[in-house]
């Protein structure tokens, strides 16, 4: 396993750029010269979609960026070491960069090799031999005896201990979880006797990350080695892309607290029941893990801290993931995550009906369901052969179409109270289906039945009802609060509001339509996936199911939300690659390159790393740009049935060619404002600071 580094991957003293963008950059292009990525760009691009994420800085001048692409052919480590050190994380500078890239396929054993590399970081001794090193062949030799030792260790490990008979049964009984097992022994901790070991203290934790293949390991060893200075047993279950076995239950059974340094929600979180835990960002693992630990002791000792209830519903969803943020930030997350988690519904039933409606018109819409009960391919009804499978997709998606609210709603309170909320939330949105509700009927009944499963996971009953409170007693009551509160309160009001906001969306004509397109592309442009983008997108999926041949209101909304989100990445695209290429920097033109696929399939977020240098011209340009190509949709009557896809789904856009001239118009007004804007308007540097830190915080939540 020797061939995940080369010489031509390692980069020794040189200076590669002022900004870590133009560093992993510069290593991608390295991984991509070497034949192990097809494309360079498009590495670039998943590496620092996960930057974005979580700054990959560490302590002690390290930065570790890594991504599993489609673009890597083979598993590799790029390295450089830089002659000037560059920031990667708020007041940490870096000058040995690791840039991990794993296929997006990996097999296993390299997966745990990249794992394995991370994990070396965590050693003084690896690190000082990087540092020292004269030649790029010196640094392929020390990774890998690094490589070379753990295999050796693992190999030792693996003659000398047995499974035993609880962890063969966990593995067993739990394989949806693959996480790696460790312990502060394996960190390098000393053994002790039984009567000492029964005196210490013992700690679980479950790292994780969202790639699973640096932090995740890299914050194990960390929170390992701070277990080992204070003194406490320790079992860690890795949650990463290498995956092994699960903590043993006799081991999570024994322990005093658990701590969950994640940035991903921890799978299989009831096992944890009833202890004490303590949470926070992978990252915090890694840099301070001896708070984490000491917290951990303390909540042990605190009968009022925060516990994972059973199956790790309500509190422990709840405290562990949201603990200090305010409720308003509870309730974005809660509703995006439900809008997130029913999306898919939507795109795969518009798409399907829009795909019926190509193979057999708009006129069999109506008769769908009677002309699939009433004929087969062997009895084909009057129309032929398209009617029926025109007819055959519709009712498929339809079927997709009408689990819209449900999953809305369900998902919402899944967010809130984890599992025992999904049963009351998909009960509460099939009420509000009843209830002719829609989506706000389903967006309450989600909130009230989360709120009921959190409350009810709160209660401690007596140890033998334990057991029934997730899967009978929480789902049994939380049901019949929330669609209980719709059917005779609620429901009738609010399916009141949806009528009137119904009638008032169809009543849109004229100046009225152009004025709320335009408000729709100003949101979408504003913050380019952060919440106020967001929250113009969910707007726009959540009336979807509502459209129709007679009402195509929300088809048009849809369709104008999607063309201003085109228009960000498309706008400086032209702008850098076009328009004045020399206005911008030669990352900033390589940027605008990919910009254009990006900006065509209706991913906003291609045009972030131009907003983040230069927020107010950059950010202006945009909400004008989106906002002439919403009104031009909105003026014109172009509809889409499909929530996603751009240019790729043209099949389930209606007045194609104005969609496509409102997206090219909107891009053309974008494009050359931000160059009149980058020629003509002098930057005040007071004002760029703090509108960049603005605009940082809205990248960082998109």
């Amino acid at each position: 396993m020797s061939d995940i580094i080369e010489p031509g991957l390692v980069v020794l003293d040189a200076d590669l750029g002022a900004q870590k963008s133009d560093v992993i950059r510069a290593l991608t292009a390295r991984v991509a010269e070497s034949g192990r990525a097809t494309d360079a760009e498009a590495l670039f691009a998943d590496a620092w979609k996960r930057e974005q994420q979580a700054p990959t800085g560490l302590p002690g001048g390290l930065a570790i960026p890594h991504a599993k692409s489609p673009a890597v052919q083979q598993a590799s480590l790029a390295i450089a070491r830089l002659a000037r050190p560059v920031e990667f994380d708020e007041g940490e500078d870096a000058d040995l960069v690791f840039l991990i890239a794993a296929p997006d396929t990996a097999a296993q054993e390299h997966l745990a090799l990249l794992s394995t590399l991370a994990r070396s970081l965590m050693r003084d001794d690896f690190v000082s031999s990087l540092r020292s090193a004269a030649t790029p062949d010196e640094v392929v030799g020390i990774v890998q005896g690094a490589l070379a030792a753990d295999d050796e260790d693992e190999a030792d490990a693996a003659d000398e201990a047995e499974p035993t008979t609880a962890s063969a049964a966990a593995s067993a009984a739990a394989p949806a979880v693959a996480p790696a097992v460790a312990s502060a022994a394996a960190a390098g901790a000393t053994p002790v006797d039984g009567d000492a070991a029964s005196a210490r203290r013992s700690i679980v934790a479950v790292t994780a990350c969202p790639t699973g293949i640096a932090h995740t390991y890299m914050a194990a060893d960390a929170l390992a080695a701070a277990a080992e200075r204070a003194g406490v047993d320790y079992h860690v279950e890795t949650q990463g892309s290498s995956g092994a076995k699960p903590l043993d239950p006799a081991v999570i059974a024994a322990a005093d607290a658990v701590i969950f340094a994640v940035d991903v929600d921890v799978r299989d979180k009831g096992r944890f029941a009833g202890k004490p835990v303590v949470q926070a960002p992978v990252k915090r693992g890694i840099d301070e893990p001896d708070a984490l630990v000491a917290k951990a002791l303390s909540a042990a000792s605190d009968p009022s801290a925060p516990r994972v209830p059973a199956d790790g519903g309500a509190t422990g969803a709840t405290a562990a993931v949201s603990g200090g943020q305010s409720f308003g930030s509870n309730l974005k997350r809660w509703l995006l995550t439900g809008v997130s988690y029913m999306i898919p519904f939507v795109a795969a039933g518009g798409l399907i009906i829009a795909l019926a409606f190509l193979i057999g018109g708009y006129e069999i819409g109506e008769n769908a369901g009677d002309i699939v009960l009433n004929n087969a391919l062997w009895n084909l009804p009057p129309g032929g052969l398209s009617e029926y499978i025109g007819s055959v997709l519709i009712v498929i998606g339809s079927a997709s179409m009408a689990f819209l609210v449900p999953a809305l709603s369900g998902y919402i309170a899944y967010a809130m109270a984890d599992r025992p909320g999904i049963a009351p939330g998909f009960v509460a949105g099939s009420v509000a289906l009843v209830l002719n509700a829609g989506f706000l009927g389903g967006l309450v009944g989600g909130l009230l039945a989360g709120a009921a499963a959190m409350w009810l996971g709160r209660l401690r009953p007596p140890r033998w009802l334990q057991g029934l409170m997730p899967v009978v007693i929480i789902p049994l009551l939380a049901s019949l609060f929330s669609s209980g509160l719709l059917l005779l309160i609620l429901g009738a009001p609010i399916a009141t509001l949806m009528m009137w906001l119904t009638d008032w969306l169809n009543s849109l004509t004229g100046v009225s339509a152009i004025a709320l397109g335009a408000i729709l592309g100003l949101m979408m442009g504003f913050d380019l996936g952060g919440p106020v983008n967001k929250v113009a997108y969910a707007f726009a999926v959540t009336g979807l199911a509502a459209g129709s041949i007679e009402n195509q209101a929300p088809w048009q909304i849809m369709a104008a939300v999607m063309a201003a989100g085109m228009v960000p990445p498309l706008g400086m695209a032209l702008a850098s690659t076009v328009l004045a290429r020399r206005l911008f920097t030669e990352p900033e033109r390589e940027n605008g390159v990919a910009a254009w696929l990006l900006g065509l399939s209706f991913i906003s977020e291609g045009a972030i790393p131009f907003a983040a240098a230069d927020p107010l011209r950059v950010i202006a340009s945009s909400m004008v740009g989106g906002a002439t190509a919403g009104a031009i949709c909105m003026a014109a009557g172009v509809t889409s049935q499909a929530p996603h896809g751009g240019i790729f789904v043209f099949f389930a856009i209606g007045n194609f060619g104005m969609f496509l001239l409102a997206i090219l118009v909107g891009t053309l007004v974008m494009g050359f404002m931000v160059v009149a804007l980058k020629r003509w308007a002098r930057r005040s540097v007071a004002v760029d600071t703090a509108a960049e830190v603005a605009a940082g915080a809205a990248v960082a939540t998109a």
